[in-house]
């Protein structure tokens, strides 16, 4: 449940920031009627993206045995790598982002109704099947009805905030909101690559050098018998009894990938000759 609120807290909260942006640019604009033209987009993405879900869940659910552990990881695998890609993604653009959007806006609006749409439809399908496959690879840790509610739940507040930064509130500190769920998704991300390899393994496709690093699963709450243990698996990745080729996994991406992501968070320091070079551009 924790990590399918997370992901659709953070996806659900991109999405209505792009449209809140887009509807803000529109209203602004000498054309406001063209407005319904976002919504429209906007629950053309939501139908797509339900639709890609619903298409992948009841695909998954016809497998069994091997091939079904074969489908599970390379889910997890094209999940993990969106998610780290959509991480980064908004960390390079988010400064841009505004700016960006009501460039495409008011050229949509000088073209046609449908390319309006087109805007808010492209930026919410994206996140969208995003988190369709994600949730996806979620119920091989979790059963549905625990990724279904943590979706939901995540979804409604991912709704409220984006309705809030609408109207002008700034309750949503967006550098910290993005910095911090950044790095939680990292995290879910080793998680689901480490599950990936549970998967190959369990499905003969990988061999393993010590199938028992450490093993907990004496401790029932430490297990996804439980809802504690289904909450750890899905934040941090946990296995009460992970392959040592689990831990190597989970070590070599998420160290790495961390660094990077909050070394370029850290703001920059001015640089005292550029500044001088543009207050000399600036003065001529």
């Amino acid at each position: 449940m924790g990590e399918s609120l997370l992901i659709t807290l953070r996806e659900g909260f991109e999405a209505a920031l792009v449209v809140a942006i887009v509807l803000a640019a529109v209203h602004r604009g000498n054309r406001p009627d063209m407005a319904r033209w976002v919504w429209a987009g906007t629950a053309a993405a939501l139908l797509v993206s339900a639709a890609a879900g619903v298409v992948l869940h009841l695909t998954v659910e016809d497998l069994t045995g091997v091939p079904r552990l074969r489908t599970f990881a390379l889910i997890c695998l094209a999940a993990a790598g969106l998610l780290t890609w959509m991480v980064f993604w908004m960390r390079r653009h988010a400064r841009g982002l505004r700016a960006e959007l009501e460039g495409r806006v008011e050229d949509a609006v000088a073209h046609s109704a449908l390319a309006l749409a087109g805007v808010a439809f492209v930026a919410v399908a994206r996140e969208g099947l995003e988190t369709a496959l994600f949730l996806v690879s979620s119920t091989g840790a979790g059963s549905p009805s625990d990724v279904l509610i943590g979706g939901l739940a995540g979804l409604v507040v991912a709704v409220a905030l984006g309705v809030a930064v609408y109207h002008g509130s700034r309750v949503v500190p967006m550098r910290l909101f993005f910095q911090v769920t950044g790095v939680l998704v990292i995290v879910i991300a080793a998680g689901l690559l480490a599950r990936s390899v549970q998967f190959l393994q369990a499905a003969g496709d990988l061999g393993t050098a010590d199938d028992a690093v450490y093993d907990l699963t004496g401790f029932g709450w430490l297990t996804i018998d439980t809802q504690s243990g289904r909450f750890l698996a899905g934040i941090l990745g946990w296995d009460p009894r992970p392959s040592v080729e689990q831990v190597l996994v989970y070590a070599a991406y998420l160290v790495p990938t961390l660094v990077l992501f909050l070394r370029g968070a850290r703001p920059r320091r001015p640089v005292p000759h550029a500044s001088a070079a543009e207050g000399t551009t600036a003065t001529a």
